[in-house]
């Protein structure tokens, strides 16, 4: 959404004097001054903030790695949507062994909870699709469409043949995703949670964690990170994708599936 709307209706909520964007894509989401708040802002119709607000609460309440909701309420203003969290200043960054407990922690946690998700399958669905009509992604060659979709057929094949067990996942824990603070590494951002195996959400982290999650199935991680890469490149050929420096992620994950397949 567009960030000037996003940063009035914020700092209007709370009578901000300052607002410094951390981030701009769908939802934009800012730093408010003098509060030290973190508030995530979306159209009024696009939010979904009610079930990140109960879930950060629920497992930050219950001693999981989540970042604590600032406020449980979510506020509008003028057809656009806020909540609030607390901020955390960063620190020091997270070594994949601590991030790999940290996220067999959260894991843990989610186990703990029942709410309804889409399963992680869908995406590979949804980004099929993408691919299957050039009128939604028009920049992507024909060669582009046939290598990922190929892949994405060939993955989901080998993953619902493993047959492993699935749960409620975070869905991109990426190191984005997760905050080194004061309190320990605690994770953010409930937008893409999903139901899935766990192997899944760690391939959206540093590819070293693999080696410290306990009971990993290594296949399976390899198989979800074809997944995770092709489904990625998708959404970056996307018409109207909003992720800044979109296209340089395309370039690096393109780039990274092809060195998966060739076994670099």
């Amino acid at each position: 959404m567009d960030v000037e709307p996003a940063v009035a209706a914020a700092k209007a909520i709370l009578s901000a004097d300052e607002a410094i964007v951390l981030n701009a894509s769908n939802k934009v989401v800012l730093r408010l001054l003098p509060q030290d708040v973190v508030a995530r802002v979306a159209l009024a119709d696009e939010h979904g903030f009610e079930r990140e607000l109960e879930l950060g609460r629920r497992l930050a309440d219950a001693g999981y790695p989540a970042v604590a909701p600032a406020d449980p309420k979510v506020y509008e203003q003028d057809g656009i949507s806020v909540c609030f969290w607390r901020y955390y200043a960063p620190q020091a960054p997270i070594p994949p062994d601590e991030f790999a407990v940290a996220l067999y922690r959260l894991h843990e946690g989610l186990r703990e909870v029942d709410v309804p998700v889409p399963h992680f399958m869908d995406r590979v669905v949804e980004a099929t699709y993408v691919l299957a009509n050039p009128a939604l992604s028009p920049d992507a060659s024909e060669a582009d469409r046939e290598f990922l979709v190929t892949t994405l057929t060939k993955a989901s094949r080998a993953v619902l043949a493993a047959g492993a067990p699935e749960q409620l996942l975070h869905g991109e824990p990426h190191p984005g995703n997760l905050l080194s603070t004061t309190d320990g590494p605690l994770f953010i951002d409930w937008e893409t949670m999903c139901r899935g195996p766990v192997e899944f959400d760690v391939t959206h982290a540093p590819e070293e964690l693999a080696d410290h999650y306990p009971g990993i199935d290594r296949e399976l991680v390899r198989q979800c990170r074809l997944l995770m890469l092709a489904i990625v490149i998708a959404w970056r050929w996307e018409l109207g994708d909003q992720l800044p420096n979109g296209d340089a992620q395309r370039a690096e994950f393109t780039a990274r599936l092809h060195a998966e397949l060739s076994g670099i």
